[in-house]
């Protein structure tokens, strides 16, 4: 209870500071949402939180809508974030949320200019079709994106409250769409929907409390709030990110110092590259292969020179110009014997 109670006013807080940067409140929320629900089942709480905001800020602000943006965006958001969706099963969020970060970070020289008004150019219908398409392909996969496309409302033209109002509007279909999806692929699991509903609790409360604010904010201090959101959102959203990839996927990196030149070996799931730097004889990146990938006749050379391993583990090593294979023969742990050899299946170096 105490964890919903957390949520709540977090939702409360990272939906306020959304009113009046424009969005980013789903990115703020994806770390805290990422310790209490399997990563699979974020985009679904985070999908029912929102689309409750936007129906409750298109309630507050409906005569702010800007319909023209609308028409063009929703048709190519809509299906593409069923696409996003569905991707799920295929794709780890959490790669797609590391380069959402990295976009969202490169707003930094933005927010460190001196408050203006942002120049307005307003986008073509074709342009306004592409950035709906991408804003929902990518809601589909990680279930928060409005803030990345800040940028796009600021310089179109569009006033604080027609901002607010023509984003709920433009999302709150994909909402819906991709919490059908989401349901149909079971990750809308107990926890998920009580996570959202308490989301949602939050994203109401602060579109009712923060109204009176909006109108008081000049639009150049609104435009500068919204690329911090977009700052801190990235910020927030890389450690995540990059912390659950490192999880997920086993990324360890070890070094140590060996004669002449220095080892770091990068494990990732269940295979590791090295990368060995000599500091007379330039750098080696070295990939483990399993022992089916060398050829027949490379197998049948390493094995007549087996010395009674119980394990024989190989690797591609590349040099500038030059690459060539290496065989490891072990026995309980210990190592035997070491070769190297070329594609041809010709000894080059052994050591004992």
């Amino acid at each position: 209870m105490t964890v919903l109670f957390g949520l709540f006013f977090a939702a409360v807080l990272a939906f306020g500071i959304s009113a009046v940067a424009g969005g980013g409140a789903s990115l703020l929320l994806v770390p805290l949402l990422g310790t209490v629900l399997a990563p699979a089942s974020v985009p679904a709480a985070l999908s029912i939180g929102t689309g409750a905001s936007s129906v409750s800020r298109i309630a507050v602000f409906r005569t702010s809508i800007r319909w023209d943006v609308t028409a063009w965006f929703v048709p190519a958001a809509v299906p593409l974030a069923i696409a996003g969706a569905l991707l799920l099963r295929f794709l780890n969020p959490a790669y797609v949320q590391v380069v959402m970060a990295l976009v969202l970070l490169s707003n930094v020289p933005e927010l460190l200019r001196r408050p203006q008004e942002p120049q307005k150019s307003a986008h073509s219908r074709l342009a306004i079709v592409a950035i709906g398409g991408a804003a929902g392909f990518l809601s589909g996969l990680t279930g928060a994106v409005g803030v990345l496309f800040n940028r796009f409302y600021l310089r179109h033209g569009l006033s604080k409250q027609e901002i607010v109002a023509t984003r709920a509007t433009n999302e709150v279909l994909i909402h819906v769409a991709k919490l059908a999806v989401y349901g149909s692929l079971g990750l809308m699991d107990v926890a998920a929907v009580q996570a959202g509903l308490v989301v949602a609790a939050g994203a109401v409360a602060s579109s009712l409390l923060l109204k009176p604010l909006l109108g008081r904010l000049s639009h150049a201090l609104f435009a500068k709030i919204g690329y911090a959101a977009m700052v801190v959102s990235g910020a927030a959203l890389f450690v995540s990110s990059v912390s659950r990839v490192i999880r997920d996927d086993r990324i360890a990196i070890d070094y140590r110092p060996v004669v002449d030149g220095a080892d770091a070996r990068i494990h990732w799931r269940d295979s590791n590259l090295t990368l060995e730097v000599e500091y007379d004889g330039g750098i080696e990146v070295e990939l483990d292969i399993p022992f089916s990938e060398l050829s027949p006749k490379q197998q049948a050379f390493v094995t007549s020179l087996d010395p009674g391993a119980d394990h024989i583990a190989t690797e591609v090593v590349y040099e500038a110009g030059h690459k060539y294979y290496e065989a490891y023969y072990l026995a309980r742990g210990r190592l035997l014997k070491k070769i190297s050899f070329d594609a041809d299946g010709r000894l080059l170096e052994a050591s004992d």
